[in-house]
């Protein structure tokens, strides 16, 4: 899974899967199987010991021994009996302490703002918070980043479960952004700075990588998906059997920098027409600048119908082959709604379909994501959720 201007960072180095959904063998670990009641929890709701132990398939003592620690650590609180119309005593029902912990999301993903927000268990934004970029980059940009967490984790009512962010670039499995050149980092420990300054977990992930497991965990699709990231860069994430697609050198999914066609503006990486250059918004806007034109205005969306078509015809180009390779039929889009909803997402189906057999294409579905601006925070808080709960 890649994203922003290129890169990737695994959000889970062994890609295990994300949602756990069946018991382990007892050569496996107990961990495993406390992620399996959390997640039950998770996602269905209240119930009672006997419930999770049958959607598990984990045994009632082995339940009540999980169930029981985790109610020591509060993650799991009793709701009481439930109501009954048979004769006998009631199951005491439990449910996951969704107020234990509060959550910071940073999305770094924008080319003009830093935005953040405080979360809880479910993914609601609680507080925001944003910080003006002004052409920061470097150690400018990196303060910039340390200002807008420390506002949000001062503004935290309840135990901080720790600090996810969602950052454009490379980065590896240890939270160093490795290149990110809009930001002109290279070799940057993010991860190390921001743990040492907060003495919390820290999550950094690249931008759709976060964004990715936002739209697995509350968008409308839990089938295999990728996830295409327009922002400052583009990149995109790839989740195949409910785990996130690796790669060997971390770097599944990587497309910001192909070459799609030979014409084409340079790009910041050196070759001229990667699919950055067309795709990326501060791209697409300044197309439409360069013509008087405003996409934020009806009028000039209309009138810049064929710089979005273009746009859309070259990622198109690049999705092609991926899409015929996997079978995907479920592709997600994330970045300016307006922008990107209407002419780009059709001339892009449109390409595919042309240049694949539609008998295993036709079904594409190419969306824009239903989660808004805020996946990137979203997915971002989720990644801590995940790494240190164990659920999603």
């Amino acid at each position: 899974m890649t994203g922003g201007s290129g890169g990737s960072h695994r959000l889970f180095p062994d890609a295990r899967v994300l949602r756990p959904t069946t018991k382990r063998l007892p050569q496996h670990t107990r961990s495993h199987n406390r992620a399996l009641v959390l997640q039950t929890l998770y996602s269905s709701g209240t119930q009672s010991r006997a419930d999770i132990a049958r959607i598990t398939g984990l045994t009632r003592a082995a339940i009540s021994d999980l169930v029981g620690e985790l109610m020591l650590e509060e993650l799991v609180v009793e709701t009481g009996p439930r109501e009954e119309t048979r004769p006998g005593k009631p199951a005491t029902l439990i449910e996951l302490n969704r107020t234990l912990f509060q959550i910071v999301g940073v999305d770094l993903s924008d080319a003009d703002t830093f935005t953040g927000g405080l979360l809880d268990l479910d993914g609601t934004i609680l507080d925001r918070e944003e910080i003006a970029l002004d052409g920061g980059t470097g150690e400018r940009a990196l303060d910039l980043v340390l200002q807008l967490c420390e506002r949000l984790v001062a503004r935290a009512s309840a135990p901080l479960l720790g600090i996810g962010v969602g950052s454009p670039g490379i980065v590896d499995s240890q939270g160093n952004v490795e290149t990110a050149p809009n930001l002109g980092w290279t070799d940057l420990p993010l991860r190390t700075l921001l743990a040492e300054r907060f003495d919390l977990p820290v999550i950094v992930s690249n931008d759709a990588d976060a964004a990715l497991l936002a739209e697995f965990s509350f968008g409308d699709t839990d089938n295999d998906m990728m996830l295409v990231k327009a922002g400052r860069g583009v990149g995109a994430s790839l989740l195949l059997g409910g785990a996130p697609l690796v790669g060997t050198m971390n770097a599944a999914g990587e497309i910001g920098h192909v070459v799609a066609g030979s014409a084409g503006a340079p790009c910041v990486c050196g070759k001229n027409g990667c699919l950055e250059t067309w795709v990326a918004v501060p791209r697409l806007t300044a197309a439409f600048e360069h013509r008087g034109l405003d996409w934020r205005t009806a009028d000039g969306l209309s009138a810049g119908h064929d710089i979005l078509a273009e746009a859309g015809r070259r990622l198109g180009l690049v999705l092609a082959p991926v899409v015929a390779a996997l079978n995907l039929t479920d592709v997600i889009v994330s970045g300016p709604e307006r922008l990107l909803s209407g002419a780009f997402v059709d001339a892009a189906v449109e390409t595919v379909q042309l240049r694949t057999m539609r008998t295993y294409t036709g079904d594409l579905t190419m969306r824009m994501t239903t989660l808004g601006e805020d996946i990137v925070t979203r997915g971002a808080a989720m990644t801590v959720v995940s790494r240190v709960l164990g659920f999603s």
